[in-house]
Order: C-alpha cells, then sequence, then structure tokens
C-alpha cells in the first residue's frame, strides 16, 4: 500500500473554470496509470493536485495511505519529470542524478552508489562524466528519469515526458520506460494527450473529458469497447468510425438501417433491439473491423472511394457510405481506384453501439 494513490471528491477551479471536477480515482500500489485526454481535460492539474503544486478546492488525496492534502510536494513522497527535461547545464550527469540526495545531505559512498545503479538502470552509466549540451534529447530524458528514481519515491509523476523527442526517440523511450517500470514497480501516473503511448504504456487508462474521467480500463477495453462515443473518437488511429442508425423490425428480424443500407445484428443483441425499434442509435466501428469486396455483394454496404493511402503494412481507405464518411483499413495489396464503388462488411462481433441522445455505448445487461 506504500504506493497506493487515492482522490476522493478532488475539484479544482480556476476562475469560473471547473479544471477538476469532484474526481474520485484509486491508482493501485506498483501500478502505471495513464491520464490521457485533449489539451483542457484536466489531467495535468490532477496530476498536479497529487503532486501538491495545486492545492485542491475541495476533496481529499492520499499517497500510501496518509492523508497529504495540506502537505507540500517535498512530504508526499513523490518524485516527478516534467516535459522540459530540467536537467542543469553547469552540472555533469553524475552530478544531475545526485543532485536531490547531495540536498537531503546523503553520504557521499551511498550517493556515488545510487547513481552508479540507477545510471546502469537506465543505460546511461557511461554518460556519467558528460555534461547535456553533450547529450541527445533521449539521454537527457533519461537523465531527468534517472534523479527522479534516485530518490526511491512511493510515487512517479510524470508529466508528458517524451513530447518533446522525434518520433524513433519516442518510440525507444516508450520501451524503455515500460522496462523500468517492470523492473523497479514504482507507482506511476503518466499524463498524455498521445493515445498510442497511452495504449502501449498503461496498466489502465484514465480518459479525461471536461474534469471528469469518462472511462478507466485496461487498454484493450477502452480500444475495444469504449465508454462513449468520445472515447471511441479519440482513441485510435484513425478513430472509430460512426454511423447514425435505427432500429428496424422485419418478419421478426432485427437489423439497422441507415440511409440506403442495413446491417445485421449479432444474435446476442436482437432481444435487447427488438425493445428499441424506430429508435435512432450511433453504431461504431474500428477501421480494421470493415472487409472489403470488390463489388457490391448480397449483405455488403456500397461504399465510393474517396482517397487510397499505402501506408506500408496496410492501406487505408477513405469511402463514403450514404451521408457519412468511413475509414477503412486493408490489405496493401488490394488494387482499389478513387471514384470505384466498392462493397464493406462489418464484422458483427466488433459492432459497438451508442445511445443517440447521450453517446453514451449501450450494454446488453
Amino acid at each position: 500500500m506504500a504506493g497506493e494513490i487515492k482522490l476522493e471528491g478532488v475539484r479544482k477551479t480556476f476562475g469560473k473554470v471547473e479544471a477538476v471536477k469532484d474526481l474520485d480515482l484509486l491508482v493501485k500500489e506498483a501500478e502505471f496509470l495513464v491520464l490521457l485526454g485533449p489539451s483542457g481535460c484536466g489531467k495535468t492539474t490532477t496530476l498536479r493536485c497529487i503532486a501538491g503544486l495545486e492545492r485542491v478546492d475541495r476533496g481529499k488525496v492520499f499517497i500510501g495511505g496518509r492523508d497529504v492534502t495540506e502537505l507540500p510536494p517535498s512530504k508526499r513522497g513523490i518524485a516527478m519529470v516534467f516535459q522540459s527535461y530540467a536537467v542543469f547545464p553547469h552540472m555533469t550527469v553524475e552530478k544531475n542524478i545526485g543532485f536531490g540526495l547531495r540536498m537531503r545531505h546523503s553520504p557521499k559512498e551511498e550517493i556515488k552508489k545510487a547513481v552508479k545503479e540507477i545510471a546502469e538502470l537506465l543505460q546511461i552509466g557511461e554518460l556519467l562524466d558528460r555534461y547535456p549540451s553533450q547529450l541527445s534529447g533521449g539521454q537527457r530524458q533519461r537523465v531527468a528519469v534517472a534523479r527522479a528514481l534516485v530518490m526511491r519515491p512511493e510515487v512517479l509523476l510524470m508529466d508528458e515526458p517524451l513530447s518533446n523527442l522525434d518520433a524513433l526517440l519516442r518510440l525507444q523511450m516508450r520501451a524503455e520506460l515500460k522496462r523500468l517500470h517492470r523492473e523497479v514497480g514504482t507507482t506511476t501516473v503518466y499524463v498524455t494527450h498521445d493515445q498510442i503511448e497511452a495504449l502501449s504504456l498503461g496498466d489502465r487508462i484514465a480518459v479525461m473529458r471536461e474534469g471528469e474521467i469518462v472511462q478507466l480500463d485496461i487498454p484493450n477495453q477502452v480500444y475495444d469497447k469504449p465508454a462513449t462515443v468520445f472515447v471511441g473518437g479519440f482513441i485510435g488511429t484513425p478513430p472509430m468510425n460512426f454511423l447514425t442508425v435505427q432500429v428496424k423490425s422485419r418478419d421478426g428480424q432485427v437489423y439497422l438501417a441507415g440511409g440506403d443500407f442495413s446491417v445485421e445484428v449479432h444474435p446476442e443483441w436482437e432481444e435487447k433491439l427488438r425493445e428499441m425499434v424506430k429508435k435512432e442509435l450511433i453504431l461504431g466501428i474500428r477501421a480494421e473491423n470493415i472487409e472489403v469486396r470488390p463489388t457490391v455483394e448480397e449483405g455488403a454496404l456500397p461504399a465510393h472511394v474517396i482517397v487510397a493511402e499505402p501506408l506500408g503494412s496496410q492501406q487505408l481507405l477513405t469511402v463514403q457510405v450514404g451521408n457519412d464518411i468511413l475509414k477503412v483499413a486493408t490489405n496493401p495489396d488490394l488494387t482499389v481506384q478513387p471514384g470505384q464503388t466498392i462493397g464493406l462488411v462489418l464484422t458483427k462481433e466488433k459492432i459497438r453501439l451508442f445511445n443517440e441522445e447521450t453517446g453514451k455505448a449501450l450494454k446488453l445487461e
């Protein structure tokens, strides 16, 4: 329980803006939790409330079972890594990493040993005598992480630490952070707007919108079964496709219709939808869960190809179905031309249905 974080009804406002709205959250010990959302959703404010950098207007913050709501950051047993590397340019890597321990007046030999161990763990052991100006962006970020971890904090808080790196370095550092967390096991809260980072790093993801958590779950569930239209549209590259449909019944069979197309439903949904005939819903489907047919066969949706984008491992089609624009992931070898009419078959098991008014996912229960 040493690294457990608990927020109870945490609220933070800036003037008339409600940045965090009565937030409840439990981060388990040794968990890697990602706070994900667009700019202005409250994720960084939530992190700063945990750190003590923002005073909460209401609610409680607990770390390791202790009420730390009124404690300063230095008394909370946390360490932070920011978007900017914030390494001291006039100090060597060794001095940078050991800075916090020196401020704590730890013995010199103890500092030297701790710095060497954490530097080896982060694979920067050979850089200890260098200055920040002699390091790459990725190496400087490793120094910042090492400086935080050498303090052996109960909790590590990271605010978009990879956003200043180029694409390849971000890919490498994601893998490094995942390995590091597995080896060190420090409770980590990680803020990002990058959903690829969130899906690859998090044990769980808390998707935030307008100061509230709209879904908290493991990455696969957040991706495959979004709780709202917002989550489905925010997570994924490309994001989930949405079609407005109406529940209809013919000869006792329930189906979904929109414009000049109809879609069969998975048998498990028939009883639920039978009670919703004539009601409008939003149908969600991922690009990779749509099969392309070269012609419009029976049971396929007619689609007009607008753009074909070869992306190496796959080909991404932008197509029009009725009044809706969809993204479809296909085999890169499939020959499709703009202007061509093709058939689309939606994988029934992967169709997600949402309430048209609230945007919330329908559930079978």
